[in-house]
């Protein structure tokens, strides 16, 4: 699954001395043309040909669009979006019946799923539509619509929304005050100031490939995973043009580009003591910390902390527990413990084809696969981990996954006599559907389970750290 070709013609390097850029007077009419054509990603889902498979470094992108910042007065308007497409079943389980298990599909019609967030009662999906739709209880609330790129990456801060496309934009929306059914874009990033302002000094470009160079605050390829670090108050966003870049949310500056990998990023996730993990298809996963430098501050790379030939596909942190997980194209789920100063503390085996998503709640970790499942595992104390269920049901490989806590449980006095803990899990599928769940973390005393833990999973595969597990400190 790995192409080990190297495109060299895609190295990112700061040139000395002048280069070539377009004139002021032209960015006032057109954005530069930096995203080629190209085949949909996806165009057939069982390959899983596109950068977040293999170490290839290949341009890709969607179509294109007009500037963003040239469109400043559709900013203040509502986006319009097409009335959905999405049929809603009959959920197949009761909800008063069953603690766990599935609670319901929703199946579309127009585009394979992305992306998802959830925020309270409201679930956001994001799909190769360009349509960022809004949920409640499973039934069709709002929805907002950008004018070109599949959506895939959305997180929320609170009455914003910031959504990653496959175009290299940042798009920024606004939920209103009056209607929280109204969502309003509000701007992109990087922002048209910062544009125009970087855009007159050459040092602010890097070439991208011969006789092609960009700002170097502005992605120029999918912005393929987003994470925010609200205590402070930063926006990672990680993109196959191989940067990690870190935005101020207060005023959308950017603060600083890393060329972090050697290939396409494909997940970031922002973790404990001011830790920030990046995950390539180098096969790398890197450490990044916050530290002060002059009156500054600057991100360092301060551990490799796993280097291997499968791509590492996704990353999960889990806050609480202080557990790093790792998902790779081999099916494999690492994961590394702060109690053990980082180090390797085993593999999850539970899916014959790549990880493709992973996500935490509680006490539980969950993996989607190509495969079409979802494996649940249960961090017991001590670090051991057991496979309590595997989710099926998914007709295409399961691409993202999004957890809320369900509060139906704490109405349920079955629930709260066993101390239970129960959460609604969001899945969404190259099948075009999202199907909705609810898990237990004491789902072993269930019978209902039994339905869907038919699989035999090993509980825990420990490995010692090897040369080709952790790497050294820099």
């Amino acid at each position: 699954m790995r192409d080990k070709e190297k495109d060299s013609s895609m190295v990112v390097a700061e040139r000395k001395g002048s280069l070539n850029r377009p004139k002021f007077g032209a960015l006032l009419h057109a954005e530069p043309a930096i995203f080629p054509k190209q085949e949909d990603e996806n165009s057939s889902p069982g390959s899983l040909a596109s950068p977040r498979y293999s170490n290839s470094s290949t341009a890709t992108s969607g179509e294109g669009e007009g500037s963003p910042y040239l469109m400043s007065p559709s900013w203040s308007q509502p986006s319009p979006y097409t009335k959905s497409p999405w049929l809603i079943p009959s959920p197949i389980v009761n909800h008063n019946l069953s603690n766990h298990g599935l609670v319901g599909s929703i199946v579309r019609e127009e585009g394979h799923v992305y992306s998802l967030a959830a925020s309270g009662e409201l679930l956001y999906t994001g799909s190769d539509s360009k349509n960022i739709r809004v949920w409640r209880n499973m039934k069709e609330f709002s929805g907002f619509k950008s004018n070109s790129g599949l959506v895939k990456a959305i997180v929320i801060l609170g009455d914003r929304i910031f959504t990653g496309h496959r175009d290299g934009k940042i798009r920024i929306w606004k939920i209103s005050a009056k209607n929280p059914s109204v969502h309003k874009r509000i701007g992109g990033l990087p922002t048209f100031r910062d544009y125009i302002t970087k855009s007159v000094n050459p040092k602010n470009y890097v070439e991208v490939r011969r006789h092609r160079n960009v700002l170097r605050i502005k992605h120029f390829d999918a912005v393929s995973c987003l994470s925010l670090n609200q205590e402070q108050g930063l926006l990672y966003s990680g993109s196959w043009d191989k940067t990690l870049k870190i935005w101020r949310i207060s005023d959308y500056k950017c603060l600083e580009s890393i060329n972090a990998h050697e290939d396409a990023i494909n997940s970031v996730a922002v973790g404990f003591d001011s830790l920030v993990f990046t995950g390539s298809a180098d096969g790398t996963v890197k450490i990044w910390k916050r530290e002060l430098q002059g009156r500054g501050t600057k991100h360092f790379l301060v551990q490799t902390l796993l280097k291997q030939e499968n791509a590492v596909t996704a990353l999960a942190v889990n806050l609480e527990s202080a557990v790093v997980y790792c998902g790779s194209s081999d099916g494999l789920v690492n994961f590394w413990e702060r109690k053990k100063h980082l180090s390797h503390g085993g593999v999850l085996r539970g899916h014959k084809m790549a990880v493709l998503c992973l996500a935490t709640a509680g006490n539980l970790v969950l993996s989607g696969s190509a495969d079409k499942s979802i494996c649940v595992w249960r961090r017991e104390p001590g670090g051991i981990h057991i496979c309590l269920s595997v989710l099926t049901g998914h007709g295409g490989p399961v691409k993202c996954l999004a957890v809320g806590e369900d509060h139906e449980s704490d109405h349920d006095p079955r629930g709260s006599d066993r101390g239970d803990h129960r959460w609604i899990v969001y899945s969404g599928s190259l099948d075009k559907s999202v199907k909705v769940w609810r898990v237990s973390e004491n789902a072993q005393h269930e019978p209902e389970w039994k339905e869907y833990n038919n699989y035999q999973s090993p509980r825990l595969s420990y490995s010692p750290p090897t040369a080709n597990k952790v790497g050294n400190y820099h």
